[in-house]
């Protein structure tokens, strides 16, 4: 009689078969997934926002990061309305850094605009002529000025300095509430007779002049003398390392040093160097912290460090003229001294003068 085969025997070897299969399998896929390492999560996860690190320019810690202040601090011209004794302790003020995507503050400017040449033949007729009448023409009328320093005589030292008065610009205001700043800047005038009658109206007064023997001297209680000349430029590192306490700066580094925000009177009479001096105040934007200016401009040569046709000297001084108008100031007092000699660029010019005194108002002063 034929022996049986006991049941499930072959089955049981095809089992351990594919049990063995699957196991190959399975240790095959996780050498797999070693292999991929943590990039097989990102294939697979959904779409949406994934968490990023700060980004360089917002850290986690306060302060700017490491080498990214270069991309963030814009042009910032030294202590403009600054608190006085700020901005020396490394640590940027608010204001001075900008946040990326806003426009960076303008840079200082180089040159002046020159405004275009006042005839086709571009002459010195042609540019004395619209030169003479733009200075000769004022371009608003002012009720109130001072009177205080108007010649008596026919001295010629006293001189016309006029301020207007009109509560509209606010110098009116600032005197009665003992408010008001002048700046004086001359060479080696003797002539203070301007100055005294501000100081005693109530102005804080200042005047520079390299010929006054001490470095600071206070002749009243509000009339201070400075041993200073301005000029158009600062010394050179250099020559200033060697002489700390050299008496030649700009406007705007004394303005910086003695932490004058606001002048509400500039004078100067600077002896031909006023050109290149009003220049600098343009250049570096001085012109918003003054109220009034009282310039005396000298005609009968071009001026320092001014060269080129007599043409294009005039076409230079025009163009700065009108740069004061772009500011927003108007000339509202014109006086020719008819006691200098009628001298325009050693030329010269009937019913004309080498030497006038103009004065500005900023209608946009309160």
């Amino acid at each position: 009689m034929a022996r049986e085969r006991p049941p499930g025997r072959g089955c049981g070897a095809l089992s351990r078969c594919l049990l063995g299969a699957a196991l190959l399998l399975g240790l095959r896929l996780c050498a797999e997934l070693r292999r991929a390492g943590p990039r097989s999560p990102a294939r697979s996860a959904p779409p949406g926002p994934v968490p990023r690190p700060p980004a360089p320019h917002l850290p986690p810690a306060p302060g700017p990061p490491r080498g990214a202040s270069r991309r963030q601090v814009t042009y910032v011209r030294s202590g403009r309305r600054a608190p006085p004794g700020g901005g020396g302790s490394g640590t940027p003020e608010p204001g001075c850094c900008a946040p990326r995507g806003l426009p960076r503050r303008k840079g200082p400017r180089w040159h002046i605009d020159l405004q275009p040449w006042a005839g086709p033949t571009q002459s010195l007729d042609e540019e004395a002529l619209r030169f003479l009448r733009y200075i000769s023409t004022t371009q608003i009328a002012c009720d109130h000025v001072n009177t205080d320093s108007l010649t008596t005589n026919s001295s010629p030292a006293k001189k016309p300095w006029l301020v207007c008065l009109d509560d509209r610009f606010g110098l009116a205001h600032q005197i009665r509430n003992k408010q008001c700043r002048l700046y004086s800047l001359g060479l080696g005038s003797d002539d203070t007779h301007f100055e005294v009658s501000m100081a005693n109206n109530g102005c804080e007064v200042h005047r520079f002049d390299p010929s006054v023997k001490s470095a600071h001297i206070l002749e009243s209680q509000r009339l201070w003398h400075h041993r200073l000349s301005i000029d158009w430029r600062d010394p050179h590192p250099a020559v200033a390392a060697q002489k700390p306490h050299s008496n030649t700066r700009k406007l705007r580094t004394i303005l910086n040093e003695f932490g004058h925000h606001k002048i509400d009177i500039l004078k100067a009479d600077l002896e031909s160097a006023e050109w290149k001096v009003l220049e600098n105040l343009i250049l570096e934007d001085v012109l918003e912290q003054i109220g009034q200016l009282i310039f005396e401009i000298h005609l009968h040569w071009p001026g320092f460090e001014i060269s080129g046709s007599d043409s294009s000297v005039v076409r230079f001084w025009y163009s700065l003229l009108k740069e004061l108008e772009l500011k927003d100031f108007r000339l509202f007092h014109s006086y020719k001294d008819l006691s200098k000699p009628q001298l325009f660029l050693k030329k010269d010019i009937f019913n004309a003068s080498s030497c006038y005194t103009l004065s500005w108002v900023n209608t946009r002063w309160k």
